[in-house]
């Protein structure tokens, strides 16, 4: 670089700074100042080497996070500043005795949880993201900073993702939507946590992604005429009461208006909320929850509300400490609208969560109560250290996107649960052992099954024995992160009895067919049983599934097993890299794999059912071979996200040899001839085969599904759009 290069960065390293304490959220004291000062200082001297990917000097990345926890997250100037230094022990000769020595321990615990996070060792048998995110989990124990800090730095890495190769691309937005983004979502950081899903399907889905974009925007300036003639209704009568407010409006995300056309089955123009509009009124504490209703009465008197779309999170927070009134109404032109109406210091605290919960105290520690109980609740779940990482942090996830209910113990108290919970839930939320001893409940004084859900409003009593113990089924009646580990793990401690006598009697049934019980044998017989480990062979021993007659076919076989080895060897051939492409067979001419384009076997996801033309990758299945689907398949997030070193590039190639199966759904208004004008359509204009028909008629309105036999998908993408034009038909949509 030249040296007017290096003074025009210098100078922009110093302007982020001089913004850095500008935008603060928190008031900063002369010691905060100086403290930030000294973390920027060390933070351009250890990294004034490094670069990033983009080419820019690396020290822009620390400002960044610095400047998303300043205000933001609007954390204090020990995070600040432990954003500053977040990168400084892991890529540079500083140590956290130096970090400790000039900054104290506030700040060294926090750098030194951001460092534990990503200093893991690669290692193929495990997930290396899933082992992370429940290290990362764990720093929770220490300082719930260093999550936030975390998230800010996901958030900085994803605006700025352009410069890295696609896969790498893909990689991060996959952990981004599988466990940032609900993480961010939990800790109430709902700004962050929408940006981070946006940027996460820009990545994973860049085409829809643009196309979405692209649509928001067209319908921008319509929008904001809406919200101008929605507001101007009611501003007369909120300035009649004297109110100091302001109305905004404010978009639906890209993500979740995709997600809704998804889970609706149903286009754009159809997602009827695609924005909120949002009243903010200044008011004192006392004042608040008065005003909120009276704003609700204002709104109500000229829009007529949907009843079942109220929401009052001011009388039962959530547990993020969330508050505001949801109500939806029917708006200008039959359209409905939703309205949140917030305080000022509520809107803070949705926007800031956690920061702001400080700000407002007020003597009252309601909020930072909240928070510190989802922490408790969040570090039980993390006790049980023996669970698999992917299963921890599947079984986390349960708890991070669920919606709440509220319900009663029999003493009055309120409880939060995450919606869909049952008898089982309630009673781990209580206690552990009134969990493990649950032998029945009531409802509302009525008894239910234990598999009963839930409802906000339920009085609900655990009726207990000293005798009652979990069994299997009540993994399938609990649905919440720590009812279900508590129960996995009562069950694991009863398996491992059993087990303990049933390896004994294995030994003397195995003696007694002179056959060595060693480590290899059980290997062996783990095999011959098609089980995974040796405590799932003791386990059947002991319960009698494996008996004598069992073990004695073993031991039978077992003198054949060389043979049958080799002879499977021969039976299935390795696959070669570098196969001729004139010995190919058709079964190997439809994609192809990796960088360098190899055909190799593989086998088509039930969960997805890709078809030539799909976006699709590869996953390296342990026992199944490469298994290939689609990239919009639902398991492709927890795949690319876990397992990313097992996930292999995949392209369709020549597919005119081979017919797939696609089926697709109808909806419309039942008509004469209908169903013959489908069939018509699809097998005289398309040429296709249908495999199966189903329709079905009630009071005027049909539902078919059709299993069509296909090439690929730009065939069945004409089918498509051409049975949208029959008239009567309002949907067609591919399963």
């Amino acid at each position: 670089m030249t040296e007017a290069a290096i003074a025009k960065e210098n100078k922009q390293i110093a302007r982020q700074y001089k913004e850095l304490l500008r935008i603060s959220y928190q008031t900063l004291s002369e010691d905060d100042k100086k403290l930030i000062r000294k973390a920027f200082d060390v933070a351009v001297d250890a990294h004034k080497d490094q670069r990033r990917k983009s080419g820019e000097a690396y020290i822009f990345h620390p400002i960044a996070v610095a400047k998303i926890v300043a205000s933001e997250i609007g954390l204090d100037a020990t995070s600040i500043s432990a954003a500053l230094l977040h990168d400084v022990v892991e890529d540079t000769s500083y140590t956290f005795e130096d970090i400790r020595k000039m900054f104290g321990d506030a700040v060294a615990r926090i750098v030194e949880g951001l460092t534990k996070i990503s200093s893991l060792k690669k290692d193929k048998d495990v997930s290396l993201q899933a082992e992370n995110f429940r290290k990362m989990l764990l720093t929770l124990n220490d300082d719930v900073r260093v999550i936030i800090i975390k998230i800010a730095d996901r958030l900085h890495n994803m605006q700025t993702m352009d410069a890295m190769r696609p896969d790498k691309q893909v990689k991060i937005a996959s952990e981004t939507l599988y466990i940032y983004a609900p993480l961010a979502h939990r800790i109430g950081l709902y700004n962050i946590k929408t940006e981070l899903e946006d940027l996460g399907l820009k990545y994973t889905e860049p085409e829809i992604y643009h196309e979405l974009l692209t649509k928001i925007k067209e319908s921008k300036e319509q929008q904001d005429t809406y919200i101008k003639e929605f507001s101007k209704v009611i501003q007369d009568s909120l300035d009649k009461e004297e109110l100091q407010y302001e109305i905004k409006g404010r978009p639906k995300s890209i993500y979740s208006i995709n997600r809704k056309i998804i889970s609706q089955n149903i286009s754009f123009e159809e997602v009827y909320d695609k924005f909120a509009i949002r009243i903010i009124y200044k008011s004192e504490p006392s004042n608040e929850k008065f005003l909120a209703w009276k704003i609700y009465s204002i709104v109500t008197d000229h829009f007529r509300p949907n009843p079942t779309r109220l929401r009052d999170w001011i009388s039962s927070p959530k547990s993020t400490g969330y508050e505001a009134l949801h109500i939806t109404v029917m708006g200008p032109k039959g359209r409905w609208v939703e309205v949140q109406i917030r305080s000022m210091r509520m809107n803070e605290i949705a926007e800031k969560g956690y920061a702001a919960h400080y700000k407002y105290k007020q003597g009252s520690d309601n909020e930072e109560r909240g928070f510190e109980e989802w922490v408790t609740k969040l570090q039980e779940a993390l006790e049980n250290a023996e669970i698999n990482a992917v299963d921890f942090v599947e079984q986390f996830k349960l708890n991070l996107y669920s919606k709440e209910i509220f319900v009663f113990t029999p003493q009055g108290d309120l409880k939060s649960l995450p919606k869909g919970s049952t008898p089982l839930d309630f009673a781990f939320s209580i206690h552990t052992e009134i969990g493990l001893h649950t032998r029945g409940a009531r409802v509302n004084n009525k008894l239910v099954p234990l598999s009963h859900e839930l409802h906000s409003g339920d009085q609900v009593e655990i009726i207990t024995s000293e005798n009652a113990k979990p069994n299997v089924n009540w993994l399938d009646y609990a649905n919440t992160a720590r009812a279900r580990a508590k129960i996995k793990s009562s069950l694991k401690d009863e398996k491992k009895e059993i087990a303990e006598d049933g390896k004994a009697v294995l030994a003397r049934k195995l003696k007694s067919q002179k056959i060595q019980f060693n480590e290899n044998t059980i290997n062996e017989l783990v095999n011959h049983f098609h089980l995974k480990t040796s405590l799932d062979l003791f386990y059947r021993v002991g319960v009698g599934k494996i008996d004598n007659k069992m073990l004695k076919e073993f031991a039978s076989s077992r003198s054949n097993a060389f043979v049958s080895y080799f002879k499977n060897k021969i039976r299935k051939p390795a696959i070669s890299a570098d196969l001729n492409k004139e010995e190919i067979t058709l079964k190997y001419d439809q994609l192809v794999f990796g960088k360098e384009e190899e055909k190799l076997e593989y086998k088509l996801a039930n969960c997805c059912n890709p078809i030539p033309g799909d976006n699709v990758f590869g996953f390296i299945s342990v026992s199944d071979g490469i298994k290939v689907h689609k990239k919009d398949c639902p398991n492709a997030l927890q795949l690319q996200s876990n397992y990313a070193y097992r996930i292999i590039q995949a392209k369709w190639i020549d597919s005119s040899q081979q017919e797939f199966v696609a089926v697709i759904s109808l909806k419309g208004i039942d008509n004469l001839g209908l169903v013959s004008e489908i069939t018509q359509e699809i097998s005289s204009n398309m040429n296709v085969n249908m495999k199966n028909l189903n329709f079905d008629s009630s009071d005027g309105v049909f539902s078919g599904r059709i299993t069509l036999v296909v090439k690929n998908n730009n065939i069945l993408n004409t089918i498509i759009q051409r049975l949208k034009k029959i008239n009567g038909i309002d949907k067609v949509s591919r399963e």
